[in-house]
């Protein structure tokens, strides 16, 4: 209504607090509108600088969704069969179940993938490398795969800040990326400060970005 979005409790949040904001407030300090200001486009996979759709996150909201500290996060938490783990992934919004899509498609590539598949983890409050903002980890709708094969911003660019122009590498497939989207999941591949073992359930991003595209 008008600008607050009106939650089930009755409470409210404001949808756009009417500030400009640079790169690193917007990070830090985002509105519910925040969250769309980069649609996540599934059709570039060189990011320009800055293009981080899905990095900002209103805690406020995740909280509300998923859980305002880590006692009331794990109430939502079931397991989910990953190949050789159990991994605790959150079950609201039906994230927990689209992980388990996305394993049971990932089982049929050729035998050659599995091993981006192992030592993966998902639920852990805690912040994001070098912030204080709240990892989407915290809220048990992340997975990050085998680090043996993936890459960091901060790992291939020591020394370097969020602000600083950044050396991009990634050495995920793009098989594997396609059917976590597939599913409502973005990935950290995509991103300027690439992450590229994470993948973050946000199917609203998802649909955002393609209602965009389709007006």
């Amino acid at each position: 209504e008008s600008n607050p979005l009106l939650l089930a409790d009755g409470s409210a949040l404001p949808y756009d607090d009417q500030k400009g904001k640079g790169f690193i407030e917007r990070m830090d300090k985002p509105d519910v509108e925040d969250m769309f200001s980069q649609p996540y486009d599934t059709s570039v996979w060189l990011p320009t600088r800055n293009y981080d759709p899905g990095r900002v996150r209103n805690e406020e909201l995740l909280k509300y969704m998923y859980g305002k500290n880590e006692a009331e996060a794990r109430k939502g938490l079931v397991r989910v069969k990953w190949f050789k783990q159990q991994l605790l992934f959150s079950s609201v919004n039906g994230a927990a179940d689209s992980l388990k899509a996305v394993a049971k498609e990932l089982a049929q590539l050729p035998a050659s993938y599995q091993k981006y598949f192992d030592n993966a983890s998902t639920f852990y409050w805690r912040t994001v490398r070098g912030s204080n903002r709240l990892s989407a980890h915290s809220f048990g709708i992340a997975i990050d795969i085998n680090t043996k094969f993936s890459d960091y911003w901060r790992w291939k660019n020591p020394g370097k800040g969020e602000e600083d122009s950044l050396k991009y590498t990634n050495r995920i497939p793009k098989e594997i990326i396609q059917i976590f989207e597939k599913h409502g999941f973005i990935s950290g591949a995509r991103w300027y400060h690439f992450d590229t073992m994470h993948f973050e359930f946000r199917p609203d991003l998802l649909q955002a970005s393609r209602n965009q595209t389709n007006n």
